[in-house]
């Protein structure tokens, strides 16, 4: 059996390749099937961790994927305080965000068509 050893980039690399990126470049993630099972690591997401501050300000780079807050998507988002494993206790200003776009459901999309739900009429 061949061993396969993952894709990897050193530092230089991952920065060379980050400064090429056009900066609007659109975020496309690819949707979570409908009643996934499992782990969704291998999945299309984004985690975030830091102060409350810093991810706010990264939020706010990755507007575009609200549009996928609709009739046939929707945003799977978990941002809450981090707690010590040990002690239970709050970490002070620790946070963490982990946001994926997951596909609604056959029953969600008919109902959504019936009552008229507009893309991201649920966030205004």
């Amino acid at each position: 059996m061949n061993k396969i050893t993952p894709k990897s980039y050193r530092k230089k690399q991952a920065l060379e390749l980050w400064n090429r990126l056009k900066p609007v470049k659109k975020l496309t993630p690819e949707p979570i099937v409908y009643k996934h099972k499992g782990t969704t690591i291998a999945e299309d997401g984004i985690r975030i961790c830091g102060s409350e501050e810093f991810i706010l300000s990264v939020m706010s780079r990755l507007k575009d994927l609200l549009e996928y807050e609709g009739p046939e998507t929707r945003i799977g988002i978990a941002f809450s305080q981090i707690q010590d494993k040990e002690t239970k206790c709050l970490i002070p200003d620790a946070f963490r965000c982990s946001i994926q776009v997951h596909e609604r459901g056959h029953e969600a999309r008919h109902c959504n068509l019936a009552y008229g739900m507009m893309k991201n009429s649920v966030l205004f």
